[in-house]
């Protein structure tokens, strides 16, 4: 078991991450697929992001951390001057509520399994429950 600590300015996170069983190839696939064409303008090839205007990808809480929170972001978008992790994104990034569950499952799961993440797979089913929530 490894234990990582990740810090952002409001509190700390502590995960621990066991050896994960390997992504499903297919699903990195599509995922790939849909970051190309949705995310991969703002966010780069290699997850970097820009600095002052589209976070990275890599490594970051939000990524890595809580699945709704995640998911949420995709389902509704974020606004702008947004702290993730100590720094500041002006961006708008718009909602891609429009993509089908397993679309949003599999580019989550192709993020936070690339870029030097390795995390937990979101499912269909988790898009679903987050989908029916109220907030």
């Amino acid at each position: 078991m490894k234990i990582i600590m990740l810090f952002s300015p409001a509190f700390a996170i502590a995960a621990f991450l066991f050896d994960l069983p390997p992504v499903d190839k297919a699903t990195m696939e599509r995922g790939k697929k849909i970051y190309t064409l949705y995310c991969v303008t703002c966010h780069q090839a290699d997850g970097g992001g820009v600095p002052g205007l589209n976070p990275p990808l890599e490594k970051t809480t939000y990524v890595a951390g809580n699945k709704t929170r995640l998911i949420k972001i995709i389902l509704k978008g974020m606004n702008t001057h947004e702290e993730i992790d100590g720094e500041t994104y002006t961006n708008v990034m718009p909602p891609f509520n429009y993509l089908k569950n397993q679309e949003i499952s599999d580019v989550l799961t192709f993020i936070r399994n690339s870029f030097g993440n390795k995390s937990s797979v979101i499912t269909p089913g988790d898009v679903r429950y987050v989908r029916s929530l109220k907030k």
